[in-house]
């Protein structure tokens, strides 16, 4: 055998020192637990928003009528592959369906009307059913100007349970979307509260809008907390620091800003989010700049880490 053929382990000669052998193994020691920092180090690298990212149609507001099919190129070439949407006017759900699905782009959750809702949830059935989605979800209550009542909580109560059992038993699930009216104070609590707590939770969910959460005054953390698996879906906004704070459900446009400028404290939420098990959150930008705001938003989301 040659010296060349002579394996590499057959030079490593342990020496027969005590203070080397002690060194050495210090330095072993100090190898595994160099290890162990870059094992735990790269486990708080993992991204904290795991789930696909998801966009509300409204977003789009201005786009869509100029041409569906563009807006829907837009909207895969932005990086979304999940969408929040009632469809498109003029045209059938069954053609914005397959429009969705050429550009691998689904659609886990549909917007109802709250007359459609109580008087008609069949035809809120069809068009999930057609969309292939899971969720059904009502933005808006009716009410007076901005004198949101308890008979409308109580009214609502009613509607919701009905149409949410009948929701249930046709595969779907129905989630009300908070607006920040619903903030209104009831005792120690407010008429959202009252709302979560007389619904019936196998027929009725919930979808936190984080902007209008804060809109209303209410604290997005400590509702996740209270409320845990009741929230199913999210809409993921951001209101500027220091906007106005009322219960009208309306705030100017430019109090709508890029995730991670406002007063959201989007490691916490989207943290507790996971943990109550959201799967869908859907990005809708409400400013005027939303071409401007979306990419910037993503890349927040995108470098969030564990």
């Amino acid at each position: 055998m040659t010296r060349k053929n002579i394996p590499f382990t057959t030079f490593i000669i342990i020496p027969n020192n005590y203070f080397i052998q002690n060194m050495m193994k210090k330095l072993v020691l100090s190898l595994f637990l160099l290890l162990g920092a870059v094992v735990v180090f790269a486990q708080k690298g993992k991204p904290l928003f795991k789930t696909p990212f998801g966009v509300q149609a409204y977003t789009f507001r201005k786009q869509f009528p100029k041409g569906v099919e563009a807006t829907l190129d837009t909207i895969k070439m932005l990086g979304f592959t999940e969408l929040e949407t009632s469809g498109a006017k003029g045209m059938s759900a069954t053609t914005y369906r397959q429009l969705c699905d050429e550009r691998g782009i689904t659609i886990p959750s549909v917007g109802a009307d709250f007359t459609t809702l109580a008087q008609n949830p069949q035809e809120l059935v069809d068009l999930a059913k057609t969309f292939g989605a899971s969720f059904v979800m009502c933005a808006w209550i009716p009410h007076n100007g901005n004198e949101f009542t308890l008979a409308d909580a109580q009214k609502a109560v009613e509607v919701f349970n009905k149409a949410g059992k009948f929701l249930k038993e046709n595969g779907l699930t129905f989630c009300y979307h908070d607006h920040g009216y619903e903030f209104h104070p009831l005792g120690k609590e407010t008429l959202l509260d009252y709302i979560i707590q007389h619904t019936n939770p196998a027929y009725v969910s919930f979808e936190m809008d984080v902007l209008w959460t804060m809109q209303g005054g209410g604290n997005p953390v400590q509702l996740l907390n209270k409320y845990k698996n009741r929230w199913k879906l999210m809409h993921v906004k951001d209101l500027k620091k220091g906007a106005t704070k009322d219960f009208t459900g309306h705030t100017p446009a430019e109090n709508d800003v890029v995730l991670g400028t406002g007063e959201a404290n989007w490691p916490v939420i989207i943290k507790l989010a996971n943990k109550h098990g959201i799967k869908h959150f859907f990005i809708e930008d409400e400013s005027e700049h939303e071409m401007q705001n979306i990419p910037q938003s993503l890349n927040y989301l995108k470098g969030l880490k564990e």
